[in-house]
Parts: structure tokens; C-alpha cells; sequence
């Protein structure tokens, strides 16, 4: 059996730094634009740097590679390694070009890779646990199509909930309409939406910082048992005491449940805008670990 190499895309955000077969994952980066001036620039190199709202002419936009690079990518490592067969788990169809963009690239490599695509259906978070699953799998030597099927068994116990005050940014990633954003941001709502089927589903519309931190844990209590618990931080005007309140809640309810704590990065933020936070659970499974 030949190599299994592991793509993923920049959205990604790993529960761990380090862990069994990570050495086996490529992160493709997809560019963050803000009227022509992209992320490799250094004008835009984090999401704290990104504005809080965005007007129709200024809009934020994540774009992912060429076919045509995505080709190179695909072929072959960073050392000009070739790649025998490819498992590409990606941010959600509806959120970002990642996944259209790798179907299109499996006509031209056709026949020379195997190359698999999967919808995570989800982002950052989200995505994580699923590619780490992923790396564990392979790197335990587990075969192409078992892993597939592997990650495509834990797509349905992911769930997550998004609270999105810059809805301007959901305007600029296909979200929203202009009139919807507008009133949203006019009104200084914080609306909250599910991640259901890789789209945004709108759940509820709060009055302040404090009652999305309520929605967030009685998200929580939805469940009866619970593998992993996230939290995605803000990455401006967040409060240091956010995460303690929500690790409080989540240790009185899943004691044995681990619980980590990330700061929105920079590809995400132009999805969701620097201000959004979000919760991500992991129902249950036969798997012993995340």
C-alpha cells in the first residue's frame, strides 16, 4: 500500500499542538483579500487587525488556491516527495471554494493519485477533530478507504453553534443579504446560529455578551454525554473570563469531558468576522479518543 497523505485547509484549528500523525497533515492556506490586499501582505496577518464591520465596497473574502496549484499541492510534499494517494478533508462547501475547488482538481490528477475528497460539513474546530481522527488513523496504518469511512462516521456527532455580532462579514461570505446585515448591525444584535449540513442556521437573536454566554451553556446541556468540548474565542474584546465561566459550566456537567480554549484565527474571522465566538461539542462515539 502506498503513502496517505492528509490536506486540510487553513480554517482548521487543531485541539492539540502536537499529536500522533500530525506529521502526516499539510495545511493548504487559503488567502484572506480585503479590497485586493491579501493576508501575505502583512497589512492583514491577524484577525485582530481585521475591521469590525465591513461596508458593501470593502467587503472580506477567503479565497482558496488555483486548480492549477492545487494540482502541485496534491502531487507532492513540501520536499518533492510524490504522493501516492491523497485524503482531503475540507471546510465546509457552503463556507469556503475548498472543497469545489479539490473536486475539480481530482480531474487532473486522475489516474496518477488517489485522491479523496470529503465535505467536513463544519470549520475550524471542527474540522480539527476530524483531521486529527484522520492522521491517527493513518498513521496507526489504517487503509485509505477505511479512514474515509472513519471520518465520514464522525460527521454526524460534530456540532457547533456560532454567535456572529459582524454580520456585515456574513454578508460578504454568501450568508446574508446586504439588507439583513444591515438591520442586524444597526440594531446591535448578537445572532447565533447552528452549523447544520455545513450551512448556518439561525437559532436566536440575544441583546448582549452575557446571554450568548447563557445560550452557550444550555447548548450544553442539550446533551446527556459529551467526547470534547471547545471554545472559540473572540479575537477582539474578548473577556479572559469567558472561558472560565463556560469551562466551569461544561466540568459541572461533563466532568470527564476535556475542554479546550482557541482564539478565532485569521481565515475563520473572515468568515465569521473577529468578533464571533462559537461553541463546539463531540457527541459520544466508539472511538476512544480525540
Amino acid at each position: 500500500m502506498g503513502s496517505i497523505a492528509l490536506l486540510t485547509d487553513s480554517t482548521i484549528q487543531f485541539t492539540l499542538p502536537s499529536f500522533f500523525g500530525r506529521s502526516l497533515v499539510k495545511v493548504i492556506q487559503l488567502t484572506v483579500q480585503q479590497r485586493g490586499v491579501v493576508a501575505e501582505t502583512g497589512r492583514i496577518s491577524k484577525p485582530g487587525e481585521l475591521p469590525i464591520f465591513v461596508a458593501e465596497e470593502n467587503q472580506v473574502q477567503l479565497l482558496p488556491p488555483s486548480v492549477e496549484r492545487l494540482r502541485d499541492l496534491f502531487s507532492q510534499d513540501d520536499n518533492g516527495r510524490s504522493y501516492d494517494q491523497v485524503l482531503g478533508i475540507f471546510s465546509s462547501s457552503a463556507m469556503c471554494g475548498m472543497v469545489e475547488q479539490a473536486i475539480e482538481t481530482q480531474k487532473l490528477v486522475n489516474g496518477r493519485i488517489n485522491l479523496v475528497v470529503v465535505d467536513s460539513l463544519t470549520t475550524s474546530v471542527g474540522l480539527g477533530i476530524l483531521v486529527q481522527a484522520a492522521a491517527e488513523a493513518v498513521a496507526r496504518g489504517t487503509s485509505l478507504a477505511d479512514t474515509e469511512r472513519l471520518v465520514r462516521s464522525l460527521l454526524p456527532h460534530i456540532y457547533a453553534v456560532i454567535c456572529a455580532p459582524s454580520l456585515s462579514y456574513l454578508h460578504s461570505s454568501g450568508f446574508l443579504d446586504r439588507a439583513q446585515a444591515g438591520v442586524g448591525e444597526m440594531l446591535g444584535l448578537y445572532p447565533i446560529f447552528a452549523v447544520e449540513e455545513g450551512r448556518l442556521t439561525p437559532l436566536e437573536k440575544v441583546r448582549n455578551h452575557r446571554q450568548v454566554l447563557d445560550f452557550f451553556q444550555e447548548f450544553l446541556e442539550e446533551f446527556d454525554q459529551l467526547q470534547y468540548i471547545a471554545f472559540l474565542q473572540s479575537a477582539v474584546g474578548g473577556n479572559s473570563q469567558d472561558g472560565r465561566i463556560l469551562r466551569d459550566h461544561a466540568q459541572d456537567h461533563f466532568s470527564r469531558t476535556p475542554f479546550s480554549e482557541h482564539t478565532i484565527n485569521l481565515p475563520v474571522a473572515a468568515l465569521f468576522g473577529p468578533s464571533a465566538t462559537g461553541m463546539f461539542v463531540v457527541e459520544p462515539t466508539n472511538r476512544k479518543s480525540i
